[in-house]
């Protein structure tokens, strides 16, 4: 039966690296224009793509992988506890590349797309791929090259697992070549031993190990403010229009909206700009003034969201009503905020059950919430996670 395994997993990873290697050279005309086409490509396309100032990593390292801003930012505590000299990381997206390049600037880079990590690639000790980063060839090269391969704060959503389900059996194959998995929740486990995962280990989600502080102290209004934190497309309209309902019973109070994504800054900069004109609000960007004087301020700029949650009254936690899984609480309940989130909030699923007080509303309820907001309670952070196991398992290696 081993043998027969073996036998499969060669053919797989033949099939594979053809197929994806066919599709790459299809792409190539397209990753070029869309290169050119968006700011927040010109280098991630030409680095992950095409290997443009993108040099292998060095051998013999601690490879960290994730994908967002968000995961890298999770990962600090376990690069802290770790030697900086050891550190590789790798990202797919330019905000995660700015966040992972703080802590390692000289050994960070844009992951290559799957069939240029054969050229890419170097023998690591160890790969640590954080929550749903599943790309095969990753996994199976780190493994065949020598490194212990890790997948970390592993979940398995409410959404996605029936899709992950329909083709259990190619996740099966990408499980084979990883040897732990540190998982959210109870439920996460079950769902991915169903998908093949083996040594398995319940730690709860590391964006609680370690949660950002604020960077500096702003001067808080002594007007009600609230926050609509790292909102997407939709998601401001409906905010702004509670926030004009609210201001009918508590005409003083202020709206801070931020923007997850920061391409999107001139898009919600000129959304806030015309509803300002019609209700005779006034309004500012964040980047042209911190002082928080107007109505409604932009922020337009990364790395204020922690300092702002610091001073909010009330946020507005974006990513749950437009369905895209939601966002990490945990940095808003440090502070004690009051806080209202959609109920798409599938990807934190495990963090929100962790915070006490979260209130859940649907876009319709939002509005009477917003106007009850006396009788929400300040939230509390009631369980911690222990990233330990993880480090143990690392040092193991080294």
């Amino acid at each position: 039966m081993k043998e027969l395994y073996m036998l499969l997993d060669k053919l797989f990873f033949l099939l594979y690296t053809v197929l994806f290697a066919f599709i790459y050279l299809l792409a190539l005309p397209f990753l070029y224009f869309f290169s050119k086409q968006k700011s927040k490509y010109t280098v991630s396309i030409p680095a992950r793509f095409f290997l443009k100032n993108n040099k292998a990593l060095k051998k013999n390292g601690i490879w960290f992988h994730v994908c967002s801003f968000g995961e890298a930012r999770a990962i600090y505590p376990l690069l802290d506890a770790l030697p900086n000299e050891m550190l590789r990381l790798t990202t797919t997206t330019q905000t995660g590349y700015e966040a992972i390049a703080l802590k390692q600037k000289e050994q960070s880079r844009y992951l290559p797309f799957e069939p240029l990590l054969f050229r890419w690639l170097e023998p690591q000790k160890v790969l640590l791929v954080m929550e749903a980063e599943f790309w095969y060839l990753l996994f199976a090269l780190a493994k065949n090259r020598g490194a212990k391969t890790i997948l970390i704060n592993a979940r398995m959503s409410d959404r996605s697992f029936p899709k992950y389900k329909r083709i259990a059996w190619f996740y099966k194959i990408i499980f084979r070549h990883i040897d732990e998995v540190y998982a959210q929740s109870t439920v996460d486990k079950e769902r991915l031993v169903l998908l093949g995962a083996k040594n398995i280990k319940v730690i709860g989600n590391i964006k609680l190990a370690d949660i950002p502080k604020s960077t500096k102290e702003l001067t808080k209004p002594k007007n009600l403010l609230l926050c609509a934190a790292s909102t997407h497309a939709g998601e401001e309209a409906l905010i702004l229009d509670a926030f004009m309902k609210l201001k009918e019973d508590e005409p003083l109070a202020r709206l801070i909206v931020v923007p997850r994504h920061p391409e999107r800054f001139e898009e919600v900069a000129k959304m806030v700009e015309k509803f300002a004109i019609k209700e005779h609000y006034t309004w500012h960007k964040y980047s042209k003034s911190e002082a928080l004087n107007s109505d409604i301020v932009l922020v337009d700029v990364l790395g204020e969201l922690v300092n702002i949650y610091a001073i909010s009254d009330i946020v507005i936690l974006g990513g749950a009503f437009a369905k895209v899984g939601g966002h990490n609480a945990a940095e808003a309940a440090q502070f004690g905020c009051k806080i209202i989130s959609g109920e798409h909030y599938f990807n934190q699923r495990d963090i929100f059950s962790m915070i006490e007080g979260i209130s859940i509303v649907t876009e319709s309820t939002l509005v009477k919430r917003l106007q009850q907001y006396a009788e929400l309670i300040p939230t509390k952070i009631i369980q911690r996670t222990d990233i330990s196991p993880i480090l143990e398992s690392i040092k193991k290696e080294l």
